[in-house]
């Protein structure tokens, strides 16, 4: 039998396969803007992160400000980009179906990307009013603020709930948190999100009997 009473789950990379999109939008804009970065260096260092903090990252290796409206544009392209091409992460949708306790969603995200971003791969339902972000916070992961208020909003103790990650940003909350974390690894290292305090798993297919459900 589970011991879990709730199942945490990051949004990017763990629901909805938008880190390989988001990222390739933001090394283009940046690109154009005349600083190279291909999409799989921005996924290996902005994974997981804050928008703003990955911007600040840019500007302080290309030595000047971006335009005042950067985060904007990128966003606005984003969802663009989203709308055409999301998807969700491969058995993640088999996966929710076959876990019958409270589920929510806890990202460094903004809700309304969440919102956008569930709604286009058609899982919302299954977090409706369970969506908590950062942004409403104030305090961003690796903080263990954001999934101890997740946490909370479920009715549940940190050691009663289990946290579903992609980044080590995320794993590092978590365990800050007190809240056990499982890595999900087929985009990212094992070995780095291991080294964080997370056991990894590659396929969605196998989350629900890792969380005690066959």
């Amino acid at each position: 039998m589970t011991k879990y009473k709730a199942v945490i789950f990051d949004c990017d990379g763990v629901l909805v396969d938008s880190e390989t999109l988001g990222n390739r939008v933001l090394a283009e804009m940046i690109t154009e803007i005349g600083f190279p970065l291909s999409p799989e260096q921005a996924v290996q260092q902005f994974k997981g992160g804050k928008l703003a903090d990955c911007l600040a990252v840019v500007e302080d290796q290309m030595g000047k400000k971006l335009p005042d409206d950067f985060a904007t544009q990128v966003r606005a392209q984003m969802a663009d980009v989203f709308q055409t091409d999301l998807q969700a992460i491969q058995g993640v949708r088999e996966a929710l179906e076959s876990i019958p306790v409270a589920k929510c969603v806890a990202s460094n995200g903004p809700e309304e990307k969440m919102d956008l971003t569930l709604k286009i791969t058609d899982l919302l339902h299954f977090f409706e009013g369970r969506i908590f972000s950062a942004y409403t916070l104030g305090v961003w992961k690796p903080e263990p603020d954001l999934y101890l208020y997740a946490a909370s909003q479920m009715g549940v103790h940190p050691e009663e709930c289990v946290v579903i990650e992609d980044s080590h940003l995320g794993v590092q909350a978590a365990v800050a948190a007190g809240i056990p974390v499982l890595g999900y690894a087929d985009h990212s290292s094992p070995a780095e999100l291991e080294a964080h305090g997370a056991k990894t798993f590659r396929s969605m297919h196998e989350l629900p009997a890792l969380l005690g459900f066959s």
